[in-house]
């Protein structure tokens, strides 16, 4: 028996003989270096215009007759640091659909601001979404002055000179980072 195998063996190298790829013709062949007919195409990763960060993520239940569904709550901001920041959430049963459907949220939710040569805003905001308020003011030195998910749009939109506070006490860092984003589109 092992004679037979090593002999079919030989034979089946003997009845694919190489064939030389032709200049500008796609070949037929698969395999390591070998081009593909159809199918899915090869992933490559394409450099990001937007940073995003993630201001809040939540479990959330769903009572349902046979028991709890738990799915995912994400907030996320994006920006690309030279003037656009958007805001959104994705809701998703696995947290990294969430989160890319949070990021595709912002990006539909985009704005543009008007930043000054020292990387700052022109002049004093204020916006209030929902219960919360904010307040945001330029600073003469280089200084973000800034808390919680507010800091957060300020970095992703290229600010480095500003100060902002939360006036209410809302905790709610989704709506504070929307009032920040309601604040700078009056500028």
């Amino acid at each position: 028996m092992a004679e037979e195998t090593k002999t079919t063996k030989k034979e089946v190298t003997k009845k694919a003989p190489a064939k030389k790829a032709q200049t500008g013709k796609a070949t037929t062949r698969r395999g390591p270096g070998g081009p593909r007919r159809g199918g899915r195409k090869p992933f490559v990763k394409t450099p990001q215009e937007f940073d995003q960060k993630i201001i809040d993520i939540r479990r959330v239940t769903r009572v349902v007759a046979g028991g709890r569904r738990f799915s995912f709550s994400v907030a996320c901001v994006i920006g690309d640091k030279k003037g656009r920041v958007g805001v959104g959430i994705g809701k998703a049963g696995d947290t990294s659909l969430a989160i890319q459907k949070a990021a595709r949220d912002a990006k539909k939710r985009l704005i543009k601001v008007a930043l000054t040569e020292k990387h700052s805003i022109p002049h004093e905001v204020e916006a209030k979404f929902n219960a919360s308020k904010v307040i945001i003011k330029p600073t003469k030195g280089q200084a973000l002055i800034a808390g919680s998910s507010v800091r957060n749009v300020l970095e992703l939109l290229g600010v480095k000179g500003a100060n902002a506070k939360v006036l209410s006490r809302s905790k709610n860092k989704l709506n504070n980072a929307r009032a920040a984003v309601k604040a700078l589109k009056q500028l």
